[in-house]
């Protein structure tokens, strides 16, 4: 049966703010290690017998920063498909499911959280070399984490009969997350494993347990795909379809009412990294039990985790701490409160501000730009353009911009005219001008831009033509 990952890469991972942000969510960062979570979960599939290029189901927001990562790691994906808003993981898996169906009748899905972190990585291989044999006996498979802890944050799931020939067993039941005296009780009675959210099964059998199951959700999947969009190398679901479909998830959908349903133990150094405190559970501890990130000072400081992304960061005398610094915000809090990072993103919500969706560096297609100073009338960025990338043709009702080259070469094209300017050099787009930067050289290209005028939003763009058909 040929084998196909589907990356489910929509979550917006609150609790881990500051560094976690909408426009750049955990799965996007490198939380854990020198690469993304998102190439960590690709690149571990790798050695699998039989498997094919990842499918990617993503916001359509974090697109170009999601062919960029699997770019740098070499893999080609199948397709990544656009999510026009969220609406959990049934209807992922069904548009993934819908698709690898008109490319492969007899497709299995082995459908992946972008934002886990696996440190047995053999193990999980047999793992989905035992999911598959369950599979061949018509079974939609769940794996369930070898409990470590009576963990409160987790559903569970209970094992019922065992399957011939395989390790997996039939799921008795799916458990919402329990209380800590009823999770001693799971981790007691040795029959309960963690609900991963990873799952394994024919994409056959998937649309057709969803048809008899939420055929709602299966009909609104089949309108998006089939009015979507394909440019570039993405699929961009129909907005309007999609918004029709139901928000559910793959445990609610099908798997908790399926009598297919059956769950491989899995023992695989599993975590989803869902606070700040899981971070330091699973990262290296110095003597006094604290793990460290970044350009940072500690004296009489115990079991805490500190990162630092921009600055120093010095503690003196504090226990049991999560404290990260990023460039325009600072986390503080108590270990036991990591769970309600949550609170501080609700309260920028409600508040109008923008911490908990953008960072002063924002990524773009062609690069990114970054907030150094801003005042009334004023704002000063950082602009880089990579090799052979462009702006869109654009220009602004409400204000003007300098150009200054700090290195590279700018084309730069003002109401039709082009110009280049090297390291050093200015030039000067006054408001209503149309205009567009690119990079026609070879090394990314830096300059500074400074903007004047009576407003500086960044909706403030009209967009003539652009590569990356944005809006």
């Amino acid at each position: 049966m040929p084998l196909h990952p589907v990356i489910l890469s929509g979550g917006s991972g609150t609790r881990l703010w500051p560094l976690s942000r909408a426009a750049l969510p955990k799965q996007l960062l490198p939380l854990a290690g020198p690469r993304t979570m998102l190439q960590e979960t690709v690149l571990r599939l790798h050695g699998i017998a039989g498997i094919g290029a990842p499918l990617v189901v993503c916001n359509n927001d974090h697109r170009f920063l999601i062919a960029e990562q699997l770019r740098e790691i070499g893999v080609e994906p199948l397709g990544i498909f656009l999510e026009p808003m969220g609406r959990n993981t049934a209807p992922a898996a069904a548009v993934a499911a819908l698709t690898l169906l008109k490319r492969d009748p007899d497709a299995v899905m082995l459908l992946l959280p972008a934002d886990h972190l696996i440190d047995d990585v053999p193990a999980f291989h047999a793992a989905v070399a035992e999911g598959m044999r369950a599979v061949a006996q018509g079974r939609l498979v769940t794996f369930g984490i070898v409990p470590a802890s009576p963990h409160t944050g987790y559903g569970y799931i209970q094992r019922g009969a065992a399957l011939q020939g395989t390790t997996a067993r039939q799921v008795a039941r799916f458990v919402e997350k329990p209380d800590a005296a009823t999770a001693e009780k799971f981790l007691a009675g040795g029959d309960y494993f963690w609900n991963s959210g990873m799952f394994l099964f024919s994409a056959r059998q998937f649309v057709e347990e969803l048809g008899r199951l939420r055929a709602d959700i299966l009909a609104a999947c089949e309108r998006a795909l089939a009015a979507g969009e394909h440019d570039l190398d993405f699929c961009r679901l129909d907005k309007a379809a999609f918004a029709d479909c139901p928000s559910d998830s793959i445990d609610y959908a099908v798997m908790e009412k399926t009598a297919n349903a059956a769950v491989v133990p899995a023992d695989i150094g599993w975590n989803d990294i869902g606070a700040w405190s899981a971070l330091w559970d699973v990262g290296m501890k110095d003597a006094d039990g604290n793990v460290v990130r970044g350009d940072v000072y500690l004296d009489g400081v115990r079991g805490s985790y500190v990162r630092a992304e921009t600055r120093m960061v010095a503690a003196l005398g504090v226990e049991d701490l999560l404290i990260v610094e990023t460039a325009d915000a600072v986390l503080v809090a108590d270990q036991s409160r990591a769970q309600d990072v949550k609170k501080v993103v609700d309260y920028l919500k409600k508040s109008g501000r923008t911490e908990h969706e953008f960072h002063t560096r924002v990524f773009r297609p062609w690069g990114w730009y970054e907030g150094i100073d801003m005042g009334e009338r004023f704002q000063v960025k950082r602009i880089m353009v990579k090799p052979g990338h462009k702006l869109s043709l654009q220009m602004h009702h409400h204000r003007a911009e300098h150009w200054v080259v700090v290195s590279g070469t700018a084309r730069v094209t003002r109401d039709g005219v082009e110009q280049l300017l090297t390291e050093d050099q200015s030039t000067y787009i006054p408001l209503g001008t149309s205009h567009r930067l690119e990079n026609p050289g070879k090394v990314p290209l830096h300059l500074i831009e400074v903007q004047s005028g009576s407003y500086l939003g960044e909706d403030d763009i009209v967009r003539f033509e652009d590569v990356y058909k944005r809006n």
